[in-house]
């Protein structure tokens, strides 16, 4: 990937510059320099406004030996650069007066000799996204991540009692949040977003904002703010909104369907207009890849323990790895979409996940699946939620992990998506979520004693 901020001998881009004129206009005083830990979680350090400048020609130290998945303490210095075309007046910073007090940068971080740093995530799909434009693509992707908002009670906690009793597609008296999902909009579409849809998903409390397909880069840039946006406007209307998997039993969980396709010199590689299904040999291929990795790429893309609550038979969430144009049974699916919109959309994952490692994941899957010819055989257009073990069996069809202990170690026999993540990130993320699933199994749930306390 070429560097498109290369900077002149000791002084700033033409980028960079225009973020300082622009700190300078919109009267901002304090950035927050935004980036994500080895679970996705996002994390700031705020510096006055005044050391941009600073921030962009030298980095602004922190302690990397504190952040979850980064260094040991021995090597614990850090630094972290800002990428200029990420800069955002954050919207609900403002106090109403022209003073919009603090905005956001997204960084990249560097060791202290200046070089990328392996283990951070966003150097992660960097990395992949440049093995992707050896092969002479770029990636673009669209998600479509769900949440749900909850009351809090009268000490200010989060309950999981949703905040309306709509259901999908619902209006208003039902949907009593279609005013915050607005002000969602609106604040997002103030930090630069293009929003294409939203609306109330299938369960009660449940919600969908759909923004444009981009660069993978700035896609996954986008979920990381578009999580930290629905927060704070929730929070405004005293709710909560979660991006938890599966929050409530025996509803829908949330999920965040993600639509793919490559682009080369000539357009959309994804794109045949003399295919049944608009689909070239590329697509077929990295379709393939996708299918074959999708059981190590699920512990990365549905990373927690609650995530295996929603990747059940029925409830809408994929478990079966196959593909189909017809129904939302199967891991991939086929819009009916050609030239430049030719696509398909990858159902696994859910909004849980980091996304960078989860866009690096699916896309070094699908670029293996290029280079090695991968088949994903032929397309199941009946409901396998129906199948029998003995059908699916015959059909070839494999279930992903069941839980995320089973992932964690499909992910640590996968060669290719090792390679991918990185020794760094790949080691200390399989020790965490290993981690998590040992702590897990050793706790004793309301189910269980509901079940048995009186019986046995």
């Amino acid at each position: 990937m070429t560097d498109e901020h290369a900077k002149p001998d000791g002084g700033l881009t033409a980028e960079e510059q225009a973020v300082l004129d622009e700190i300078e206009e919109q009267n901002v005083d304090f950035l927050r320099l935004q980036f994500t830990d080895i679970l996705g979680v996002v994390k700031n350090v705020s510096v006055p406004a005044h050391q941009a400048e600073k921030a962009f020609t030298e980095g602004i130290y922190f302690d990397g030996s504190s952040i979850e998945g980064f260094v040991r303490i021995q090597e614990s210095d850090m630094r972290l650069v800002p990428d200029p075309d990420t800069f955002a007046v954050l919207p609900w910073r403002s106090d109403g007066n022209g003073d919009s007090g603090a905005a956001r940068l997204i960084c990249d971080i560097v060791d202290t000799d200046g070089e990328p740093f392996a283990g951070g995530p966003r150097q992660v799909l960097k990395s992949v996204l440049e093995e992707a434009e050896e092969m002479g693509y770029s990636v673009s992707i669209g998600p479509e991540p769900e949440f749900f908002l909850f009351e809090k009670d009268d000490d200010g906690n989060a309950t999981t009692i949703p905040h309306d009793n709509g259901g999908y597609f619902d209006l208003a008296p039902k949907d009593l949040a279609s005013d915050v999902r607005k002000e969602i909009i609106f604040t997002l579409e103030k930090m630069g977003f293009e929003i294409e849809a939203s609306h109330h998903e299938v369960a009660e409390g449940q919600h969908e904002i759909n923004f444009k397909y981009d660069d993978a880069l700035t896609t996954a840039d986008n979920i990381a703010t578009f999580r930290a946006v629905v927060r704070a406007v929730a929070e405004q209307h005293d709710l909560h909104a979660t991006f938890m998997p599966k929050p409530i039993a025996d509803i829908n969980g949330s999920g965040m369907h993600s639509h793919i396709s490559l682009f080369d010199e000539d357009g959309n590689a994804f794109s045949d207009d003399d295919d049944e299904f608009n689909l070239s040999e590329t697509a077929y291929q990295f379709m393939g890849g996708i299918l074959e990795h999708a059981p190590a790429f699920t512990a990365v893309t549905n990373p927690t323990v609650n995530s295996y609550k929603r990747l059940v038979p029925g409830y809408e969430a994929p478990i079966y790895v196959a593909w189909s144009d017809t129904n939302r049974s199967a891991l991939v699916r086929v819009p009916d979409a050609a030239g430049v919109s030719a696509r398909f959309e990858v159902r696994s994952p859910d909004p849980s996940c980091n996304p960078y490692l989860g866009m690096a994941s699916l896309i070094a899957a699908g670029l293996d699946g290029i280079k090695t010819g991968a088949d994903p055989g032929d397309p199941v257009r009946e409901d396998i939620y129906e199948f029998d073990d003995a059908k699916r069996e015959e059909y070839g069809i494999e279930t992903l992990p069941p839980n995320l202990g089973a992932a964690v170690e499909e992910l640590e026999a996968d060669e290719v998506l090792q390679e991918a993540l990185g020794p760094h990130t790949s080691e200390k993320f399989a020790e965490a979520k290993s981690q998590e699933f040992s702590e897990y199994l050793t706790q004793v749930s309301q189910w269980e004693e509901n079940r048995y306390l009186e019986t046995f």
